[in-house]
């Protein structure tokens, strides 16, 4: 990992920042975490999964002004969701709990939506990124799944299936993601878009929303402590699944017309109340 840096070193001036932390039973792998997050980022969200150990006790005592948020469903999708809601500054960063990602990264992130980017996605396989976790049956699947991607929505994404990604809160509602206000399902079965495919479900519609998508590279950690939620080979298949809907919905979408992505017009620091120079 990098020594941690801040918004102000990466940027100059710097926009508002809310850094979102999913978490199902982490205690051990907050201490490397949290205190890595640059110290001018404005809000840092912990979406709690109910964790039985002393994740968000531990979260608190390395950073007392961490909010918490419950998640009201279960999956990662769901909690990163619920943080998302939550957010209350211009970009939105999504960070992983577990150590393989990076806090020290957040101003590349940062830099590539100030630079004109609409949404930051980090690679691992683009250049200077790497991966020191994944498998090489992980490997083949997101090269396959990226392949797919990329013919089906016209992208050149290097490695679709990486949860380390930044955008302006301004595009949230028009990724229309799932509602935090449903219920579960009663036999027990997660709904779409709450696992891990949200992540590819958040790409794909950046994409088919001609978002103009900067890749950042990214080294991806292991796992510091604990042992993952992901399942190669059923999360894989909700994957799948996503790029078929997606597509299917672009092309649905694409027959009704619908209206252009309404971005704001560009202004500069001054205009959004950033002070020349200053830190966040």
């Amino acid at each position: 990992m990098t020594k941690p840096s801040t918004m102000h070193d990466a940027i100059g001036t710097s926009p508002t920042v809310s850094v979102v932390v999913p978490c199902l039973n982490e205690e051990r792998n907050l201490p490397y975490v949290l205190p890595r997050i640059p110290p001018d980022v404005n809000q840092v969200i912990l979406v709690d999964g109910g964790s039985s150990d002393g994740t968000v006790a531990r979260a608190r005592e390395l950073l007392p002004s961490i909010e918490v948020v419950h998640q009201t469903r279960r999956g990662k999708g769901n909690a990163l969701v619920c943080g998302f809601d939550a957010c209350t500054s211009d970009i939105i960063v999504m960070l992983d709990a577990d150590g393989s990602t990076d806090p020290a990264e957040i101003p590349r992130f940062v830099r590539a939506l100030t630079d004109g980017a609409e949404f930051a996605k980090g690679s691992r396989f683009a250049a200077g990124g790497r991966s020191e976790d994944i498998t090489r049956l992980r490997r083949l699947g997101n090269d396959g799944l990226s392949l797919a991607v990329n013919v089906l929505f016209g992208t050149k994404f290097s490695d679709l299936c990486y949860g380390y990604n930044a955008f302006w809160r301004w595009v949230l509602p028009h990724l229309g993601l799932p509602d935090t206000g449903l219920r579960a399902p009663a036999d027990g079965q997660m709904l779409w878009g709450d696992g891990f495919e949200i992540e590819t479900l958040i790409n794909v519609r950046a994409a088919s929303l001609e978002l103009n998508v900067a890749e950042v590279a990214s080294v991806e950690a292991a796992r510091l402590h604990g042992v993952s939620n992901l399942s190669a080979f059923r999360d894989g298949r909700r994957v799948s699944r996503t790029i078929i809907s997606e597509w299917r919905r672009k092309h649905a979408v694409a027959k009704s017309q619908p209206e252009p992505v309404g971005r704001p017009e560009p202004v500069d620091a001054a205009e959004l109340g950033f002070s020349a120079g200053g830190a966040l």
